[in-house]
């Protein structure tokens, strides 16, 4: 969490935040509220889970207002109970209560990924295969979000569409087949003096097929594939190539697909639609 706190899009997205919820100032805090007047106030989980975001907590509050003074009880991935108390804030009752919503939002989000993750995680620790995100994250909270995935246990696919090659359906089809595709990706690498892993998905076994002959990838997607089919298919590789599937695994089918001995799972629903996690500031 340290470099994303020092990270340009972080804390544009914290100013962003502030804009959003803020704006020209919080009326009712200055309404309500003497500006001298100090107090104290605590954060509590209301359910189980794990922690995400609480170093970015003390972030905002610091850059709301820098006097105040912040009691951290827990770390980044602590397992919480409800009704434990996270955090203590001191200073300034204004500060704290304009800070409050930007903050629970954050951390509520995180812990929520964080939580869900560690679900997943924990059925995969009998097997071989390892859990990963994929870029369907909230628009502006990436970094932030794969960053939970992390903190939950999980891997990180790649980042953005910069950091890795995914030749994908639509590629393929555009690009005229399989092996036109891939051609024209290590043409691409090569007059960019590029040095990118290559990941390429695959609809059957026969596709799967034409990629273990033409090669040139480090790994292969086997997406919307049944069970069965990734068994065939992680047979046919024989771990010549990393192995992933993809498309509509659930915590409910993932020990199925996982039986299978392919090296990845990627979800979406880690970032998607995961629910956040229940905190609360109260005053004391």
């Amino acid at each position: 969490m340290e470099n994303l706190l020092k990270n340009p899009l972080v804390i544009n997205l914290i100013d962003i935040s502030f804009t959003e919820d803020i704006g020209e100032g919080d009326h009712t805090s200055l309404a309500c509220i003497d500006k001298t007047e100090q107090g104290k106030s605590i954060i509590i989980a209301k359910e189980n889970g794990v922690l995400a975001g609480i170093d970015l907590a003390e972030f905002i509050f610091k850059k709301v207002d820098p006097t105040l003074i912040i009691k951290k009880f827990f770390n980044e991935g602590a397992l919480l109970n409800d009704k434990d108390i996270v955090m203590e804030i001191s200073g300034s009752s204004q500060s704290m209560l304009t800070a409050e919503r930007t903050v629970l939002n954050f951390i509520q989000r995180l812990s929520g990924i964080a939580t869900s993750t560690k679900l997943y995680v924990d059925a995969l620790l009998e097997f071989h295969t390892q859990i990963i995100d994929t870029r369907k994250t909230t628009p502006g909270m990436r970094l932030l979000e794969k960053w939970a995935v992390k903190v939950g246990g999980g891997k990180n696919h790649r980042i953005g569409l910069y950091d890795m090659i995914l030749i994908k359906d639509n590629h393929i089809d555009f690009a005229g087949g399989i092996e036109n595709a891939i051609d024209k990706t290590h043409e691409y690498l090569k007059s960019h003096n590029l040095n990118l892993q290559i990941e390429i998905e695959t609809r059957s076994i026969e596709e799967v097929k034409k990629v273990l002959i033409k090669k040139g990838v480090h790994r292969i997607m086997l997406d919307n594939f049944t069970p069965s089919m990734i068994s065939e298919a992680v047979l046919l590789i024989n771990h010549e190539f990393e192995t992933e599937a993809s498309g509509g695994i659930t915590l409910l089918t993932l020990k199925e697909y996982a039986k299978t001995g392919v090296d990845f799972i990627s979800s979406g629903a880690l970032t998607h639609s995961v629910k956040s996690f229940d905190f609360s500031m109260k005053a004391i």
